[in-house]
């Protein structure tokens, strides 16, 4: 028996919605369709789906597929993250800040107690401040993110590590208490507003961040995303690391960096907000900004959603409110 999962089992028959669910040593059984665990994280990802590591891990131990089909699926959006997580994977001093950022909108008090979900973890940097605080915390990424996911907290028992396509998991209605999806759904092939909507079978309240069409900033930042736009179609393909590695640190120093400085400069003549990059990043270290040039250059898939698209969302939510602080755009949804 998978030993991290069998004080677990009940957990698990509130998330999938059945007391069909059997744990063998290597994977876990729900109706009768049988999904493989590697390191403590459950693949629920179809067979056709699996990443080298996942494949390579399940045929060494014997582990069946199955057969299914999916919706729409980036391969390369999910190549693009597991790099940049395996590259990327530390928790970092700042990360902790940026959770209280992205987090304003929510009363973390009354999230004790509760059974909370981490869309798209990543490296489960923002459920690595949430351990100490719900009861429970169910990750689930798509990529190999998840299982850098699993080491940054492995000194947490509270966390449950699922690999799956956010757009077909197999999980009961209101399987959580709250759902937070910070900048994932923008990078779906598919419309990502419509995904918020598709969300709200599974929580009551969700927290959602997604990237903004730069509607409350200056034109000229408007026309240096046109150009940045074009440079990331054009390397978001190459998978070579040597590349990446060698692109990262050449914005990072030539473009990030310079651009910092400038309005760290014009900051005294309260010119500072209008110097691209410098209100996001003034005080983040080298390495948290190549992780972002990272994340920023190699994902081929981007949307960008205006004030106005979000609160459209109240075509299905009983209340949206959208922060008015950094960064933008990330907002809550109830029911």
């Amino acid at each position: 028996m998978s030993t991290y999962y069998e004080r677990k089992i009940r957990s698990l028959k509130r998330i999938f919605g059945t007391g069909d669910i059997v744990l063998e040593s290597d994977a876990v059984v729900v109706n009768r369709k049988r999904y493989p665990i590697v390191e403590d994280v459950i693949v629920l990802s179809e067979p056709e789906h699996y990443t080298d590591f996942v494949r390579m891990k399940t045929e060494a131990e014997g582990c069946a597929g199955r057969t299914g089909g999916s919706l729409a699926f980036s391969e390369e959006v999910r190549f693009s993250f597991g790099a940049e997580w395996k590259a990327y994977g530390d928790i970092l001093i700042e990360h902790e800040a940026e959770f209280h950022q992205y987090f304003d909108l929510v009363d973390l008090t009354a999230l004790h107690g509760l059974r909370v979900c981490d869309l798209g973890c990543g490296n489960g940097r923002w459920s690595y401040h949430l351990k100490g605080i719900c009861k429970e915390i169910v990750l689930v990424d798509f990529s190999d993110a998840i299982f850098v996911a699993r080491r940054n907290l492995s000194d947490a028992d509270n966390c449950l590590f699922f690999m799956c396509d956010l757009q077909t998991l197999p999980f009961k209605e209101n399987f959580v208490d709250f759902l937070f999806c910070l900048g994932v759904l923008h990078h779906l092939p598919t419309p990502c507003l419509d995904e918020v909507r598709h969300l709200k079978r599974f929580a009551p309240t969700l927290l959602i961040y997604l990237y903004y069409a730069l509607d409350n900033r200056p034109v000229h930042f408007r026309l240096l995303l046109t150009v940045v736009t074009r440079l990331r179609l054009r390397v978001s393909s190459v998978r070579s690391a040597v590349f990446r590695k060698r692109f990262v640190h050449a914005l990072t120093v030539l473009v990030y960096r310079p651009l910092i400085f400038l309005g760290h400069v014009l900051k005294p003549l309260g010119l500072s907000r209008y110097v691209p990059l410098f209100e996001v990043y003034g005080n983040k270290s080298v390495q948290r900004i190549a992780q972002d040039v990272y994340d920023r250059f190699f994902t081929g898939v981007e949307q960008r959603v205006s004030r106005q698209d979000i609160l459209a969302l109240q075509d299905a939510f009983k209340r949206v409110e959208i922060s008015d602080h950094l960064p933008y755009y990330h907002f809550l949804c109830e029911r």
